[in-house]
C-alpha cells in the first residue's frame, strides 16, 4: 500500500472548500466568543453579588460539560425551543458560546490581576466603572491575558474538528467523506494533520508577534 496522492489533488476543490468553512467558523467564533467572555467578566465583577453567582454557574456548566453534548443540544434540542437551526450557523453558536465560557475566566483572572490601588485611583479622581475599565483594566490586563487568549483560540481552532458530527461541511467533514470514498483515510487524515498543524503554526508566530509589540508598546510609554 501506498501513499496516493493524486486522492488529495482530485479532491482539491472540496479540500479549499472545506479548509474555508474550518477558518471561518474559527474565527467568527473565537471573536465573537472573546466578545462574550469579556462581558461575563464585565458582569461577573461589577454586576453584584447575584449576578456573579448566576453566570458563575452557567459558566461552570459550559466549562464541565464536553463541546460533543453542547452541540448536540443546540443543533438538535434547538427545535424543542423553537430553534431549528442549519448546521453552520449551529456550529458558530455551539463554539462561541464553548469559548466564552473560557474566555470569561480568562478575562476575570486578569481583572483580578490588576492591583486594587489603581482602582481605586481612578475612583478617588471621579472616573466611572466605563472608564475605568477602558482606561484601567483594559490596557493592564491585556499583556496578561493574551497568552491564555491565544492558547484558548488554539483549542478552539481544534475543536471545530468537532462539527463534523452535525454535518457542518468543514475540513474533517470533507477528509473523513474523501477517505471513505476512495478508501484514502491515509492520505486524508494526513492531510488534515498537517493543516491543523500549518494553522497552529502560523497563530503561534502571529500571537508571538503581537506579543513582542505589545511588550515594546508598553516599555516605551513606561
Amino acid at each position: 500500500m501506498t501513499f496516493d496522492i493524486n486522492v488529495i489533488l482530485d479532491q482539491l476543490p472540496a479540500i479549499i472548500s472545506g479548509a474555508g468553512v474550518t477558518v471561518l467558523i474559527w474565527i467568527v467564533g473565537t471573536i465573537v466568543a472573546a466578545i462574550l467572555g469579556f462581558f461575563v467578566a464585565v458582569g461577573r465583577r461589577f454586576g453584584g453579588i447575584l449576578l456573579d453567582k448566576a453566570l458563575g454557574l452557567i459558566v461552570a456548566v459550559l466549562r464541565g460539560t464536553p463541546f460533543l453534548i453542547q452541540i448536540f443540544l443546540v443543533y438538535y434540542g434547538g427545535p424543542f425551543i423553537g430553534l431549528s437551526l442549519d448546521p453552520l450557523p449551529a456550529g458558530l453558536i455551539g463554539i462561541s458560546i464553548y469559548g466564552a465560557a473560557y474566555y470569561s475566566e480568562i478575562f476575570r483572572s486578569g481583572f483580578m490581576a490588576v492591583p486594587k490601588g489603581h482602582i481605586e485611583a481612578g475612583e478617588c479622581v471621579g472616573l466611572t466603572q466605563g472608564q475605568i475599565i477602558r482606561r484601567i483594566l483594559l490596557p493592564e490586563m491585556t499583556m496578561l491575558v493574551l497568552p491564555p487568549s491565544l492558547n484558548m483560540a488554539v483549542l478552539l481552532m481544534k475543536e471545530t474538528a468537532v462539527l463534523s458530527i452535525i454535518t457542518v461541511p468543514e475540513l474533517t467533514a470533507t477528509l473523513s467523506a474523501i477517505g471513505a470514498q476512495q478508501y484514502a483515510f491515509v492520505e486524508a487524515l494526513s492531510v488534515l494533520a498537517l493543516f491543523y498543524w500549518v494553522l497552529v503554526e502560523i497563530t503561534g508566530r502571529l500571537g508571538h508577534l503581537v506579543e513582542t509589540k505589545l511588550t515594546r508598546f508598553r516599555f516605551f510609554n513606561a
